[in-house]
């Protein structure tokens, strides 16, 4: 979402107040640190998070930020791309926003391109792809979503690039989607709403593939404590698939599941408050291409860009 359309809504939410379940842990009154965190037992990557510390700036490349995902071909790279209204480009940066190439993607006309992922091209494949999820809708009113698919290149050079059109519908009515996931284990993609009223509804997108609509599939939904924090912007699922970063304009959420095969097992798990980092308009979150840590993203250039590590 632009930045300036995401004030107006926001003044305007301030005028106008059967599936899996998540099990929220309140956390405190402001967010944690290092010192007052829950930590994490039974699952893969950081016990503990360390306090976030800022490794770099939003280049001028990316004015409007609005996703981030680690590279899983080339170590210390992050694929990031723009919001609405910005041509249709991804980059690779590394955690002090160099930008180390630019792709220019051909072969569809983007509306609101919210996120990044990357993870296996289909189910199975060995072979890593970058899925740009085309899925914001403020007013609610589009019938049919995109993800769009592309290898991820053997070298980090600036090209052109065309992209697959993966299609989607949901089976409820339009939603507005700000947060794309892919489960390194299987290929599976999922979409998680922005609301109002939770941290979302998670949707899979199973059998998604070119030339075909296929219907999304609720497989439940994230919450926390009533009124604590809504509107999920960006997320990030652990490589292990047991961990589930979720990031809001004023928080950083984590659901764990220890031995969650399946993405509905992990959205049983228990939902934590992690450190987080003031930001002027919070879109990005990705895990390391390890697991250990995660890097947090903002709209505007030249606005800091936060590591945070294991303790």
């Amino acid at each position: 979402m632009s930045a300036r359309l995401a004030l107006v809504l926001a003044l305007l939410g301030g005028l106008f107040a059967g599936c899996s379940r998540s099990k929220p842990v309140p956390p405190g009154a402001t967010p944690p640190d290092a010192g007052s965190q829950v930590p994490a037992v039974g699952v893969p990557g950081c016990t503990l998070y360390g306090e976030p510390r800022q490794t770099g700036t939003v280049p001028d490349v990316l004015p409007e930020l609005s996703g981030l995902a680690a590279s899983q071909r080339h170590p210390g790279a992050f694929w990031a791309h723009n919001d609405s209204g910005n041509a249709f480009e991804a980059f690779a940066i590394d955690e002090k926003g160099a930008v180390r190439a630019k792709l220019t993607l051909t072969g569809a006309d983007p509306r609101d391109v919210e996120d990044v992922a990357v993870g296996p091209c289909v189910p199975g494949d060995s072979r890593s792809c970058v899925f740009l999820a085309d899925i914001g809708d403020n007013f609610e009113r589009r019938d049919v979503l995109r993800i769009y698919r592309f290898a991820e290149p053997e070298a980090l050079a600036d090209a052109t690039v065309p992209v697959e059109v993966l299609s989607f519908s949901y089976p409820d009515g339009s939603h507005d989607a700000e947060s794309l996931i892919l489960d390194a284990r299987s290929g599976r993609l999922a979409v998680i709403t922005k609301t109002r009223s939770s941290l979302g509804d998670v949707f899979a997108l199973d059998g998604a593939r070119p030339g075909a609509t296929v219907t999304a599939t609720k497989l439940g939904s994230l919450e926390v404590p009533e009124g604590l924090d809504v509107a999920t912007t960006a997320a990030s699922l652990h490589p292990s698939g047991q961990r589930l970063l979720l990031r809001t304009y004023s928080r950083v959420w984590e659901v764990r599941q220890p031995d969650a095969a399946r993405l509905e097992d992990l959205l049983k798990g228990q939902v934590v408050e992690v450190p987080g980092a003031s930001q002027a308009q919070a879109e990005a979150i990705t895990f390391l291409q390890d697991g250990n840590g995660y890097l947090l993203g903002t709209e505007f250039t030249n606005q800091p860009l936060w590591l945070t590590g294991c303790r």
